[in-house]
């Protein structure tokens, strides 16, 4: 029997989607850890708030996009946020905006936050994303997290660092769209899926090249989405293990 690989093409698309669902797979599982962990509800919503409010604003933006009427926002309570609206004007991709629109303008938040923290309060952060097309990549990734502590916390403290931890966390927590904006987005992404496919399968050169350049730009959003949940979990580390030791 001769040997099958999938082309360039096929393995970036693949990657990609895997990419997506271990990102948004870590944010729920950071999300209920800390829901577990911290016991005392106010200090929760405390860590949770900013990060719920900028999910639902985003879902706003969506809506505001794809023309869909708002009919009630929720900015945040004590059973999260939410956002209600009318169909969006664009059919069938209008709810893949607006219920995937977390994932995509709460990586833009924190990557401005960076920013921020790196040009005007002092904190020092990565000159570049790395790649995610190996397994070096993945290591330069957790090299880049550590680095990034050691930096702000032994070489230099700085104050300002602790609020972009807490600004961090939070927002990692609420990155993940929730199962509801999942059951709303699957018909719209199985469409995407295929399409993508499709694109792979018919080897037109334009249509692949198109794809892959767009394929390229949601690695880099989704390898920076990993770097801030590797933050994220640097902070969750001693939180677990004082948890662990409560429950043991």
């Amino acid at each position: 029997m001769g040997d099958y690989f999938l082309p360039p093409a096929a393995l970036s698309f693949l990657f990609v989607v895997l990419t997506g669902i271990l990102v948004m797979s870590i944010s729920v599982a950071l999300r209920w850890f800390w829901a577990q962990a911290v016991s005392l509800r106010g200090l929760y919503y405390i860590i949770n708030a900013p990060g719920v409010v900028v999910h639902e604003i985003t879902h706003v933006i969506g809506c505001l996009i794809t023309g869909a009427k708002i009919k009630k926002v929720v900015l945040f309570s004590t059973e999260g946020g939410s956002v209600t609206y009318a169909s969006p004007r664009i059919p069938l991709f209008g709810n893949v905006i607006i219920n995937t629109a977390p994932l995509i303008g709460i990586l833009l938040v924190l990557a401005g936050l960076t920013w921020i923290f790196g040009t005007y309060l002092g904190c020092t952060f990565f000159s570049s994303v790395p790649s995610l097309t190996s397994v070096a990549g993945a290591g330069s990734l957790v090299t880049t997290a550590i680095t990034i502590f050691y930096q702000n916390l032994v070489v230099k403290f700085n104050g300002w660092f602790l609020l972009y931890l807490y600004l961090t966390v939070s927002l990692v927590l609420s990155l993940s769209p929730s199962m509801q904006d999942i059951r709303n987005a699957m018909l719209g992404l199985l469409v995407l899926i295929i399409l993508g496919l499709l694109i792979i399968a018919s080897n037109v050169s334009i249509a692949i090249t198109f794809l892959g350049e767009v394929m390229a730009l949601f690695a880099t959003g989704l390898a920076l989405g990993l770097l801030f949940e590797l933050i994220a979990l640097m902070v969750t580390v001693p939180i677990a293990a004082v948890y662990a030791l409560k429950h043991g």
